[in-house]
């Protein structure tokens, strides 16, 4: 089957495997020579471990990434412009609560799903889409029923997997984390398949992730669909469960995602929040300091360089530190 490689999760799986085509959720492993290269010129660690993956070989036929980044924009024109993979940017559109902007994210996808027939899909009709759509709401569903019997970091880890194709992903065996630790919440962007490592380091200092508000964590799952509006129109259900519920530092106006994280923080019994981000992420890093004011709760400024997977001692002195404090 042919694959799909996407790095956002503003590309809806359901969109890629309706097509039949393999869904593959890109976590790039640890930053090579090339994103700390990209580090030094002022460039993300994570935009610089992805033109890394394409350059050195995806196992997919195209990329999707989006504009919700700058630095990703360019990351599409220079794996564009090395002819090594084709790939689609998928313009999404930062101020959001305006109908022409649905409409616009909508005609998005309409397009994305011309580039999956040019790469070996097939136009979906609207019972196989609601059909895929329904799987996949099913398959989260049951993963954060399950999630206070999961560690943090299975709960990423599957989290991850079921943004590929479903029939690969079993559901997770019960690892239940420390009832002891500190609850926690995780905020921040895209993590390498080598930071999973950081939710290990964190439960090792103490802290009990509660809260995984990370881009491949549960804030960025899309709105459970009603059964009822895919009836009537499934593709227009898939993208407003998408471009409209999805909470993210980008959006302009961006109050939905602090109204989102009122709500989780307080039901989980958060007490302090580590606050992840790439030197040089623009985006995230201009949050922390609203992040800070809006807060009544500690935060840990994690500043994560392209080096920083193989330096976990550094990591869990400043977790140790700072889950002292909440002590």
């Amino acid at each position: 089957m042919t694959a799909i490689a996407y790095a956002s999760p503003f590309v809806p799986v359901e969109w890629i495997a309706a097509h039949g085509l393999r869904p593959l959720w890109l976590r790039p492993p640890a930053a090579g020579g090339g994103a700390e290269f990209a580090a030094a010129r002022g460039v993300c660690p994570y935009a610089g471990a992805v033109v890394d993956a394409a350059e050195t070989g995806i196992d997919a036929s195209a990329l999707v990434l989006t504009t919700i980044c700058d630095q990703m924009r360019f990351a599409s024109a220079l794996i564009e412009s090395s002819g090594r993979c084709p790939v689609f940017l998928l313009n999404v559109p930062s101020t959001w609560q305006t109908g022409e902007a649905r409409s616009l994210y909508l005609a998005e996808l309409c397009r994305l799903g011309r580039f999956f027939e040019k790469h070996g899909g097939k136009p979906p009709n609207g019972a196989e889409l609601a059909r895929v759509m329904l799987a996949y709401d099913r398959a989260r569903s049951a993963l954060l029923s399950a999630q206070s019997t999961l560690s943090a970091r299975q709960f990423a880890e599957t989290a991850a997997k079921y943004r590929g194709p479903l029939e690969t992903a079993s559901p997770p065996k019960p690892d239940a984390p420390p009832a002891d630790g500190i609850p926690l919440a995780v905020l921040g962007g895209p993590l390498l398949e080598a930071d999973y490592e950081f939710f290990d380091v964190l439960q090792r200092a103490g802290g009990r992730v509660v809260l995984d508000a990370t881009e491949g964590g549960e804030r960025t799952m899309p709105r459970g669909f009603d059964p009822r509006k895919i009836d009537a129109d499934p593709l227009r259900a898939l993208a407003d469960a998408y471009f409209n519920a999805i909470p993210d530092a980008f959006r302009r106006p961006n109050a939905a995602l602090y109204e989102w994280l009122g709500r989780e923080l307080a039901a989980r019994h958060v007490r302090g929040i580590v606050f992840r981000r790439y030197v040089w992420c623009d985006l995230w890093h201009a949050e922390l300091q609203r992040l800070k004011r809006w807060t009544a709760l500690p935060v840990l400024d994690l500043d994560a360089g392209a080096d920083d997977v193989a330096a976990p001692n550094r990591m869990q002195g400043r977790f140790e530190a700072f889950l002292e404090m909440l002590a």
